[in-house]
């Protein structure tokens, strides 16, 4: 079994910067990621990284948000600038190791006018 653990959501005023952090409890053998589910709306995918360092990022971050990952930490990122009201949601890490998919429990992000 994997843990993840995330941290680094909070308030922030549109416009400005956020970072969060996912730890893995063990190494990941596959892609590690962000999804996030707003209010009435899906869940949806913000940005993926291979353990390779392929990213893919969701058309709405794209070019605000950078993904990025440190193996030997086991840990994910997700840069966020430029934050938008709409930006807000709980945000959540997904990782997977062979056929397994783990999530981490959500970190709130609010971004506010």
């Amino acid at each position: 079994q994997v843990q993840l653990v995330e941290s680094g959501g909070g308030l922030v005023q549109a416009g400005g910067s956020l970072r969060l952090s996912c730890a893995a409890s063990r190494p990941i053998l596959n892609a590690m990621g962000w999804y996030r589910l707003a209010p009435g709306k899906q869940r949806e995918l913000v940005a993926i990284i291979t353990r390779g360092g392929y990213q893919s990022y969701g058309d709405s971050v794209k070019g605000r948000f950078t993904i990025s990952r440190d193996n030997a930490k086991n840990t994910v990122y997700l840069q966020m600038n430029r934050l938008k009201l709409e930006d807000t949601a709980v945000y959540y890490c997904n990782a997977r190791s062979g056929s397994v998919e783990y999530w981490g429990q959500g970190t709130q992000v609010t971004v506010s006018s």
